[in-house]
């Protein structure tokens, strides 16, 4: 299935969410902001993850909380 930028699939990662046409799982960018780090440091280290991707998920997570 996929929602917009994430896509969650049972054969990869075991079906958590992960960002489309990656193996990055949404968590991770969450456990980035939680953790201090901005956004500039999760998409240096997670390339296959455009800027308005994660930004998009951001946006879906404010609204849903």
């Amino acid at each position: 299935m996929k929602y917009g930028e994430i896509s969650i699939d049972p054969d990869v990662m075991s079906g958590a969410p992960v960002f489309a046409g990656t193996r990055v799982q949404i968590q991770t960018l969450f456990d980035y902001i939680e953790g201090g780090e901005d956004l500039a440091e999760f998409l240096d280290d997670f390339p296959s993850v455009s800027k308005e991707s994660a930004l998009a998920v951001l946006e879906m997570a404010k609204k849903t909380t």
